[in-house]
């Protein structure tokens, strides 16, 4: 992961701070139903207030095509971010042009303006130069606080970043320090749990993990494809039989990298994935034709507590049951309050991202348990993927 400058670096005293941060957030009936990105995004733009910055915040919301639609306004962020900041946020119409220079000239220092959606305008997808031109007229400097937006070269998020000076912001930073951490610089031995519906979706980051990790966790309803790859019988369970020859080959990668890879050796069946239908445990080699693999057994998951509790690193994505519906939760949140209690402990560095990961890890009540949590969705996945992050590039020193 490339060197890069903390905002805390910047002069911004006096100065038109662009801070591009991530409100992409629930709205529903005029209010923010979880404000979690945005009390992510309050102790960046609080520390540049009292730094004396004009702080400029930059945001998409939704997927409005570059057309201004009023449903997918901003404004009504104002009030849950001015609840977190503890001071008043101003709003501007539009992110460019007069309106948005008003609002810019009206600030004092240690003041806030909230621009309209980016993503009114096509330029800011398109990552369209003059677009990009217009949103630096309004800044002196530029800060990316929104890791979950660096996996996309938006001219918000990458463009913007090669005109003004740049620099990450805490939360930025604190994602980057954790994701360096789990996977750059790890301690070993690593463990990684992969779960999920489908390995076709994951393809590049179970390819990319079992070069970096001493023991990959598969679960889910992708650990039925390897355990038909290798002749395991797994019922009418989600399986996707046509990348067996490709599940074979990461088999074949991870042993040659000295990977173990950890697949279910018992599980949770029933006929179908409905709350209270009838379940019971079966060796993994004993599923019936007409059943439904939909969580790891017992025998399982002392297994992958046992190797959990053997390792210093977790990097975790996905969960390794069906644990939207009881009771197929139970070994997703047995493995989740065991990675907390090592986190606890300070014998595990434990690092989770993705939408339903973090959906488990708070229904298990243990979100805020693990060393770092991302929200970051796409761009988690992506540098799991190692792939490079466009906007993390652009902050490069």
């Amino acid at each position: 992961m490339p060197a890069f400058r903390s905002f805390r670096d910047l002069p911004v005293a006096g100065k038109r701070v662009l801070v591009r941060v991530d409100f992409n957030v629930p709205i529903k009936a005029g209010k923010v139903g979880d404000a979690t990105r945005i009390a992510r995004a309050a102790p960046t733009i609080a520390a540049l207030c009292e730094a004396g910055a004009k702080v400029v915040l930059l945001s998409h919301f939704g997927r409005p095509d570059g057309k201004r639609v009023e449903a997918m306004s901003l404004r009504p962020v104002v009030a849950a971010l001015e609840a977190a900041l503890g001071r008043k946020v101003a709003f501007a119409e539009d992110c460019i042009g007069a309106s948005a220079k008003a609002a810019v000239d009206g600030l004092a220092k240690g003041d806030v303006v909230l621009f309209e959606n980016l993503r009114f305008h096509a330029g800011e997808e398109a990552n369209d130069a003059e677009f990009a031109r217009a949103l630096a007229a309004n800044g002196d400097l530029y800060v990316n606080d929104a890791f979950s937006c660096a996996h996309r070269a938006h001219a918000s998020t990458e463009a913007v970043a090669r005109i003004l000076p740049a620099a990450a912001g805490a939360n930025m930073a604190a994602e980057l320090d954790a994701l360096g951490r789990a996977l750059e610089q790890p301690k070993r031995p690593v463990m990684a749990i992969v779960g999920g519906a489908k390995v076709s979706t994951k393809l590049d980051l179970l390819g990319n993990l079992v070069a970096k990790v001493d023991r990959l966790v598969v679960g889910g309803g992708m650990a039925n494809t390897f355990l038909h790859a290798q002749g395991t019988a797994v019922g009418k369970s989600l399986c996707e039989r046509d990348l067996a020859a490709t599940a074979r080959e990461i088999l074949d990668k991870a042993k040659a990298r000295g990977c173990a890879v950890l697949l279910p050796e018992d599980a949770a069946i029933a006929a179908e994935l409905k709350p209270g239908v009838a379940t019971r445990i079966v060796p993994i080699s004993a599923v019936p034709a007409d059943a439904m693999i939909l969580d790891i057994g017992p025998a399982t998951l002392a297994r992958l507590e046992a190797a959990m509790a053997e390792c210093k690193t977790l990097v975790w994505n996905g969960p390794v049951g069906a644990f939207e519906t009881p009771p197929f939760d139970a070994g997703t949140t047995r493995l989740a309050r065991k990675a907390a209690e090592l986190t606890r402990a300070g014998a595990l560095d434990s690092v989770a991202g993705g939408g339903d990961t973090v959906a488990a890890l708070a229904q298990a009540g243990v979100g805020e348990a693990l060393s770092y949590v991302s929200t970051a969705g796409g761009a988690f996945l992506e540098w799991l993927e190692g792939k490079t992050l466009p906007g993390v590039a652009a902050l490069a020193a």
